[in-house]
């Protein structure tokens, strides 16, 4: 196993036994605590590529796209790869649902697009 996959399992086996409720309308230091919670910033941050793309280049590709909300949300639930591969050297994203509930994978995405 090389070392980002070990950092993505370890991370994620973390955010297993993570269970917090997500603020209605959450500010950066929010948001950033609840990405802190659920794992995200193990390979994410808001303005540089950590492992996977940073979240204001997420809401730069995706600005415009009504799509987007609906798309991320399934893409976090789900994981996936592909659609960063050359930021991440095609790296996957691991699943998070349902160790993250549904509401905090949402309240992030928003988050993530407001950016």
């Amino acid at each position: 196993m090389n070392r980002r996959h070990l950092i993505l399992s370890l991370a994620a086996a973390a955010a297993t036994f993570v269970s917090i409720q997500a603020p209605a309308a959450m500010g950066k230091d929010e948001a950033l605590g609840l990405a802190q919670q659920s794992g995200c910033l193990a390979c994410h941050s808001i303005e540089k590529k950590v492992v996977g793309p940073a979240w204001q280049d997420v809401a730069a590709r995706y600005k415009g796209n009504a799509a987007a909300r609906g798309d991320l949300i399934a893409k976090v639930k789900a994981g996936g790869k592909g659609n960063w591969t050359e930021v991440t050297g095609g790296v996957p994203m691991p699943p998070y649902s349902p160790r993250v509930t549904d509401e905090n994978i949402t309240a992030l995405v928003d988050f993530i697009l407001s950016l």
